[in-house]
């Protein structure tokens, strides 16, 4: 077998929201096999903070302000990419956001935000890089997906609905555009540990664990939460010529929850 099938060696990747957590982290594995790194944030405050980040680990990344819902920003950022770097053959869709309110107490504004980010932004970012991909003759889209894709959970009706929604986006991207080169996958993270979990993980004031957190280390035969690190290495394989009869496909990468019933109480 020929290891280098996993090198990204002269591939320009842009990952969306790679400022922090799993984003970051996927970038940084991402360069270390070889690609040029790009990400958007919303603010210049926020891309500085990213590129300091990102010059701590040795990566020359480049930062572009884009908000991805807006159709205008990103097809700009796209050919400013495009100008200053070189056509993007990787991309990973992983800006997203959750709301935690049970949904009869959910505003319809916070619903459409929540899918605007998590679901419209996706299919904006990569309608907006196909055409380059389709010229080139080849690409690579990774949606981040979520076990919520095929699982439901109180409080999380429009997060759940978006990623369910991008796990068929990420199946019809496929069937679109599989003829031209361009594999579509997804990832399906667990329960990870992240600034965007940190809440649930937060010990109790007797110093007990949180109770959610006991509920998904017992729920888990890895029994303990993801770090961003666990995804590197199915990223990599998604986003390299590894994976070229790859498409469709959603990895989950939850440490065995979504294969296991649960203890017998």
């Amino acid at each position: 077998m020929n290891m280098n099938a996993f090198r990204l060696d002269g591939k320009v990747a842009l990952v969306t929201g790679a400022v922090y957590g799993i984003g970051f982290a996927i970038a940084e594995a991402f360069a270390s096999a070889g690609a040029t790194i790009c990400f958007n944030c919303r603010s210049e405050e926020s891309r500085q903070k990213a590129l300091a980040s990102y010059r701590e680990k040795g990566i020359e990344a480049r930062g572009y302000v884009c908000d991805v819902t807006k159709e205008e920003e990103v097809a700009a950022m796209v050919a400013d990419i495009e100008k200053e770097v070189g056509t993007i053959d990787i991309l990973v869709n992983n800006a997203g956001i959750i709301k935690r309110i049970p949904m009869t107490e959910m505003s319809a504004a916070d619903f459409r935000q929540v899918v605007d980010i998590d679901l419209n932004a996706p299919f904006i970012v990569s309608k907006a890089v196909i055409p380059g991909m389709i010229k080139k003759g080849h690409g690579k889209i990774i949606n981040i997906c979520s076990m919520m894709s095929d699982l439901g959970r109180e409080t999380v009706s429009a997060y759940a609905a978006a990623k369910g929604g991008l796990k068929m986006l990420t199946k019809n991207i496929c069937s679109e555009y599989g003829e031209y080169n361009i594999q579509c996958n997804g990832i399906g993270p667990g329960y990870i540990a992240t600034p965007q979990t940190a809440p649930l993980r937060e010990k109790q004031p007797d110093g007990s664990r949180h109770p959610f957190d006991q509920f998904i280390v017992a729920k888990t035969p890895a029994a303990r939460w993801g770090t961003p690190e666990d995804l590197q290495g199915p990223a990599v394989f998604l986003a390299s010529d590894a994976s070229d009869f790859v498409n469709g496909q959603i990895l989950y990468v939850d440490g065995g929850i979504l294969a296991y019933i649960g203890k017998q109480p």
